[in-house]
């Protein structure tokens, strides 16, 4: 019994040690508060006697330490903020710190997404900024050109050539806008030749007395009929060559001209701003600044070069083509006229036949039956 009564005393001795030890609270700093000693032994104690009459006398001391090393799961453990035995208020649940680093993980996309939008705006304000510079040397220099008092770079062959373009673009029009006249008069006289034709044909079979007479006329107005719409197809082709002459390809490269035109502006805007810079002071600040516009400058001239070579390269291919274009329509334009005015029908036919020229057969532009339903 005395060796039992020792073993039992040693557990209990071990009860308030290990009580002891689960009584020590922590702050949120990690630092240990201090507990009243005569609190401290009093719970220590009333806890070493009932351990002590609970125990059984042969119950095996391998089983009182299970009951002593066994605890709580450590994934159901809470941080505590406040003593042993505290209130539930100073329990923060493990599941709160995962709620925290997701919150964490999304206001790093969060900030990821803000520092993207950022750099868009900053992107779009250096571009509306460099365009804002441009735009002001480019207006500053085309004044200065108008009143005289700024220099300006000057191709006089290429100026010339393009004059000599700007001024066959006009007098091609007038001639395009004529055809175009010509063609509508000539096909409302086809159209009253027609109509003129059913007629004498319709009085021939009710007048006997003038029927031959008649008869000839309507003949003689429906050759007249088939032989302009020969022409006005000729007169047709004639026109849409013309068109794309002048709306397209001349249009093409008076588009290509602008751009040299406006790539030459930029070109003297940088250099008199280069100049300006070269004259003033030479400190690290200005010998900064000129290094950065001798760079645009380059840039600048590499442009008015290359814009102007496309010029020199698009005149030349352009007045081949003019020359070879006219040729082919003033040729079909002088037979056509000429044939048909002489009565020669066969002359006529035989033009747009060496032009290729197809003519639509009787009511063709007209909408099949499926078009118009």
């Amino acid at each position: 019994m005395h060796s039992i009564f020792m073993q039992s005393s040693s557990m209990a001795d071990s009860i308030m040690s290990r009580a002891a030890t689960m009584e020590i609270p922590i702050n949120s700093n990690g630092d240990s508060r201090t507990i009243r000693e005569d609190d401290g032994l009093e719970q220590v104690g009333s806890r070493a006697a009932k351990a002590q009459w609970s125990l059984d006398e042969k119950a095996d001391s391998r089983d009182l330490q299970q009951v002593m090393v066994s605890g709580p799961n450590l994934n159901e453990t809470s941080i505590v903020s406040g003593g042993y035995g505290g209130t539930a208020e100073g329990i923060i649940p493990t599941s709160s710190i995962k709620g925290s680093n997701m919150h964490h993980s999304g206001s790093n996309q969060s900030g990821m997404a803000e520092e993207a939008t950022r750099g868009i705006a900053v992107e779009k304000f250096d571009i509306m900024k460099k365009w804002g510079l441009n735009t002001y040397k480019c207006t500053k220099q085309l004044i200065s050109e108008r009143f005289g008092r700024g220099s300006r770079t000057v191709d006089l062959e290429l100026e010339a050539q393009i004059e000599v373009l700007r001024d066959t673009k006009r007098k091609y029009e007038n001639v395009l806008r004529l055809a175009r006249a010509l063609t509508n008069h000539f096909y409302s006289m086809v159209q009253t030749q027609h109509a003129l034709g059913d007629t004498f044909a319709d009085l021939s079979q009710k007048s006997p007395e003038l029927r031959d007479e008649f008869g000839y006329n309507a003949e003689t107005q429906k050759l007249l009929c088939k032989n302009g719409e020969t022409l006005l197809g000729a007169i047709n082709f004639f026109v849409s060559s013309i068109n794309t002459l002048v709306n397209k390809t001349m249009a093409d490269t008076l588009w290509t001209i602008k751009l040299y035109e406006n790539a030459r502006l930029e070109y003297d805007a940088y250099r008199a701003d280069l100049e300006e810079l070269n004259l003033g002071p030479r400190d690290a600040v200005t010998m900064a600044r000129i290094e950065g516009a001798q760079e645009e400058y380059q840039a600048q001239k590499d442009k008015y070069e290359r814009l102007r070579s496309d010029v020199t390269i698009k005149l030349k291919f352009l007045e081949e083509n003019k020359v070879k274009v006219m040729h082919k329509q003033l040729l079909l334009f002088h037979n056509a006229i000429s044939a048909y005015f002489a009565g020669n029908q066969q002359q006529l036919e035989q033009t747009l036949k060496q032009f290729n020229i197809k003519l639509k057969p009787p009511g063709d532009d007209k909408p099949s039956w499926l078009e118009e339903q």
